[in-house]
């Protein structure tokens, strides 16, 4: 008779008998009787900064096993929230771990009641602790830290001394190694050119180039990789800086690219952009391909840099970062050539200086009701918009000058500021000026608008008026085809309404 072999697992009996006739080993009480014996029940918090210089199993283990000395015979772990490649810099809410933690803090069966860490610098940055120590307190949840033999006593001021000094040591830690990273990033990318990480710009592909230059990392396999041109993107890189050299603005160029098809960046490599949608290109990544000085051939690095804002005093959330470009004088550049040139030195400078140049004898263009008036059709403001030497409004209901308007959709609405400040002259009683005198619209009207707030709703067929929420005047305005002294009519279905 045949059949399938059932494989059974084999127990571990050396391990069985190792932990229970271990000399000098303590007696444990099993994990299912912690509940039941009364004893703590503990939730284990770990981190690991880099998840690929260092080794996970082994970093928790250490942290792990600091934790379990800690609250051997006084408690068990029922839980363990461990996070992998998060800076301790980076919020408790903001860390996938211990979000998760906090967030169980508030089930009334989560199975603990005490948290417990193997290194307090690895768990809390600064004055992270201070921030979630009200939050521990509400929900009735020790800290348990080995610097202290056990638990946090908030009571106690050399305990919140001592925490206090441990996140300072722990803020100091990180500053040093940022310095020292920092100047040692420098010093490679000035004169060695090194690529040191990161999604490689439009128009290149990352490839190896021998061995790395740092013996134990050459001893580990690892490679190191410079920037190569792609065969696909790199022309579409080409092609923009002709445009942009032959005098074309930001926003034509980005139309042609859309017109044609062209996949923007992150629809080439959306694995490396998951942050972004990859529909279409947008003038601020033309913009920037335009300002990346790496397409030279010179490796670049610093050209963005981290703000942390500061917490307020009874904000548990800690600090948010906000990424911010650096000037271009802040950014480091290699001495030679590190990667082939998509464009040269001389082509980059002088497309940094196609741009529109202001008219210094042109008068100052001033718009009184910016942000005032509506469109009745989409209900977006009117942006401000000059034309013909005169200060006017207009809707495009979401159009850019990135795509081509099709045939669908609603035409652009105009309104010139003339017509709609005599609009106002006609409808509010304060703004009328003496007689003769009808110039003075555009004086008394910054004062009414401070104290009143007036919005316009234009369409092809009507205007709407309101102040302070009441309706004021809803129709065709019976003076406004004087104002262009007779060359424009009003709408024929104004007409057909009038008649």
């Amino acid at each position: 008779m045949t059949g399938t072999a059932i494989q059974v697992e084999q127990p571990d009996l050396l391990g069985w008998w190792i932990g229970a006739n271990g000399p000098g080993r303590r007696t444990r009480i099993p994990r299912q009787r912690t509940t039941a014996s009364g004893l703590l029940g503990f939730a284990f918090y770990g981190r690991d900064s880099t998840e690929d210089f260092q080794d996970r199993l082994s970093s928790s283990r250490w942290q792990r096993d600091f934790a379990q000395e800690l609250i051997d015979g006084r408690g068990a772990i029922t839980a363990e929230f461990f996070d992998v490649g998060v800076s301790r810099r980076t919020p408790w809410h903001l860390r996938p771990q211990a979000g998760l933690l906090l967030a169980v803090l508030a089930q009334p069966d989560r199975g603990f009641d005490a948290i417990v860490v193997g290194e307090f610098e690895r768990a809390f940055y600064a004055g992270q602790y201070e921030q979630l120590a009200p939050l521990f307190a509400a929900h009735r949840v020790q800290l348990w830290l080995p610097e202290l033999d056990g638990p946090v006593q908030p009571a106690n001021e050399l305990h919140m001394s001592l925490l206090a000094l441990l996140g300072v040591h722990s803020r100091r830690e990180v500053q040093r190694a940022q310095f020292r990273a920092k100047a040692a990033m420098r010093a490679q990318v000035e004169a060695q050119g090194r690529h040191l990480g990161g999604r490689p710009p439009y128009g290149y592909a990352l490839v190896e180039a021998g061995p790395h230059p740092n013996t134990a990392h050459a001893r580990w396999g690892r490679q190191l990789l410079r920037l190569e041109p792609d065969p696909v993107t790199a022309p579409v890189v080409r092609w923009i800086f002709d445009q942009r050299l032959a005098g074309y603005s930001i926003s034509s160029i980005t139309r042609e690219l859309n017109e044609h098809g062209v996949p923007c960046p992150s629809a080439v490599d959306p694995e490396r952009n998951p942050h972004r949608v990859g529909t279409a290109w947008r003038p601020t990544t033309v913009a920037a391909i335009l300002a990346n000085p790496r397409y030279t051939g010179r490796q670049v690095w610093n050209r963005q840099h981290h703000e942390y804002t500061d917490p307020v005093a009874d904000d548990i959330l800690g600090q948010s970062q906000i990424r911010r470009w650096n000037a271009l004088q802040d950014c480091v550049v290699s001495a030679d050539s590190a990667h082939p040139a998509i464009v040269s030195e001389e082509e980059f400078i002088a497309a940094q200086g196609v741009y529109a140049k202001p008219d210094q004898s042109r008068p100052e263009r001033v718009y009184l009701l910016t942000g005032l008036i509506f469109c009745q059709d989409c209900g977006r403001r009117l942006e401000a918009h000059w034309t013909h030497g005169r200060a006017g409004y207009r809707c495009r209901h979401g159009h850019t000058a990135t795509r081509q308007r099709g045939d669908a959709g609603p035409r652009t609405v105009y309104a010139r500021e003339e017509q709609l400040l005599l609009l106002l002259a006609e409808q509010v009683p304060e703004l009328r000026p003496p007689a003769g005198q009808g110039d003075r619209v555009r004086e008394l009207i910054p004062e009414y608008l401070a104290g009143h707030e007036v919005a316009v709703r234009c369409g092809f067929y009507t205007w709407r008026l309101e102040v302070d929420g009441d309706l004021i005047f809803d129709g065709w305005p019976p003076r406004l085809a004087r104002v262009d002294n007779g060359r424009r009519r009003r709408p024929r279905k104004a007409q057909d309404a009038a008649r």
